[in-house]
């Protein structure tokens, strides 16, 4: 249980003053300017030392990717922020936008520091407008102070900030993508290599970073890596947004310890499960790009990299999807189907052409419209695009639909069977007296 005194996100339901008077009251924006004097490499090093992953999605870590970033090179070097947040099921960047935007703009300062850029990039969803005008407003009082711009802090640091709005494309939620978007172009993704760190945005030296990856950075500074590094488990270290929906009786976004068991985070901080923890189906744990559990998984899942990937999930973005028993699996899984079909850009054959053969088969198979090889089939398909396209759009569409297989496998044939009007347990197709 994480303790009031760890916690980061002290206004994340926007109660408190959001002017920059309020966040200073809160901590923020101090000591800045000392911080930023003990360099880069001190930097660089306690992020290490806090274990702190990536928020975003991937896990990877934060201290160890802003270490990628060359120390001598003629080129300026960007950060850029990914304030896209497209994933279905995710709603925490945007409290962070709205409720506590001086704490990423002073972590969007400190990072800038560790990595030698002197400029940073906030694209924001182009639906999160209002989230981009609060965003706007807390920069302008930035500058206003003296916190950025010339002299940072008087810090001796110059460095600027800016808001992009992008045009609501999922595939922008990638990094190379986004940046492809952030010069104006097509948002589809790059292959790699180049890395970014080597050829990002405008072929210079850049990193991209998730909004709570970098809105967490101040405090870690001021506190101190082993502090962070202290709370959760081993390589799950630190705090978490985790933003909870569906069948729960209080949906809301709550930080708390990486590593919580699933049921203690949904219970205290949810009101649990509706119609209680036993009328759960499955939990789609990381926003909807990551494979459903059952709930015989969710009655020991602990909520961080490791504890998640040991049930065959992933934490993704800590989305946590609850579905109750009334819960039409089949469909829910059919409906993201078709959204990864109309947010792929196209570039890959197996992404282009694969989302949509999955969706029509679920289509098919949902309404009985199929036979039980089909299923089969659709594994195969899923098999076919994983691992094969340039970005992870392809994983992500192929992975819920191997959940449903893996653990939903029966509600499916039982839809097959109905519709063929063959009892549960017979094979399509098999002689009515095949069990004498």
């Amino acid at each position: 249980m994480l303790h009031d005194r760890d916690r980061i996100f002290t206004n994340i339901y926007g109660i408190h003053d959001l002017s920059l008077k309020g966040a200073q009251s809160r901590g923020d924006w101090d000591k800045t300017a000392s911080i930023i004097k003990k360099g880069r490499d001190w930097i660089v090093d306690e992020m290490k030392t806090s274990g702190l992953r990536g928020r975003g999605g991937a896990g990877f870590g934060t201290g160890m990717k802003w270490s990628f970033m060359p120390k001598e090179d003629k080129r300026p070097s960007y950060l850029v922020i990914n304030a896209d947040e497209g994933e279905p099921g995710t709603c925490k960047d945007r409290e962070i936008l709205r409720s506590e935007p001086h704490k990423l703009i002073e972590g969007a300062l400190l990072a800038s520091v560790g990595m030698g850029a002197h400029v940073c990039y906030i694209y924001v969803r182009g639906e999160f407008y209002r989230e981009a005008e609060a965003l706007q407003r807390a920069i302008d009082e930035a500058y206003g102070a003296g916190l950025v711009g010339k002299n940072a802090c008087k810090s001796g640091y110059d460095f600027d900030i800016y808001v992009h709005l992008g045009s609501g494309a999922y595939i922008c939620g990638e990094e190379s993508a986004l940046i492809e978007s952030l010069e104006g172009k097509k948002g589809q993704p790059r292959l790699k290599p180049p890395f970014p760190a080597n050829c990002g945005l405008y072929g210079c030296p850049t990193t991209v970073n998730n909004v709570e990856s970098i809105a967490v950075v101040p405090e870690i500074l001021r506190r101190g890596g082993s502090w962070f590094a202290g709370i959760g488990r081993p390589n799950n270290t630190g705090t978490k947004l985790f933003c909870i929906s569906g069948h729960v009786e209080n949906p809301c976004t709550v930080e708390e310890e990486m590593g919580i068991p699933m049921k203690e985070l949904l219970e205290k901080h949810c009101g649990g499960v509706t119609g209680g923890w036993n009328n759960l189906k499955g939990v789609i744990p990381g926003g909807c790009s990551v494979p459903v559990m059952t709930k015989a998984q969710c009655d020991s899942a602990l909520m961080d990299y490791d504890g998640l990937k040991e049930h065959g999930s992933s934490l993704g973005t800590a989305a946590v999807i609850v579905m109750d028993q009334s819960t039409d699996i089949v469909r829910a899984i059919t409906r993201l189907s078709r959204f990864y079909m109309h947010e792929s850009c196209g570039q890959c054959t197996p992404c282009r052409e694969g989302t949509g053969w999955m969706w029509r088969m679920l289509e098919r198979i949902g309404q009985g419209n199929a036979h039980i090889d089909e299923i089969d089939l659709l594994e195969d398909v899923t098999r076919r695009i994983e691992g094969h396209t340039i970005c992870a759009l392809g994983d992500a569409a192929a992975w819920p639909i191997q959940g449903l297989i893996r653990h939903f496998r029966d509600e499916m044939e039982a839809r097959i069977l109905e519709k063929a009007g063959t009892p549960a347990g017979n094979q399509v197709g098999a002689p009515a007296n095949a069990a004498e």
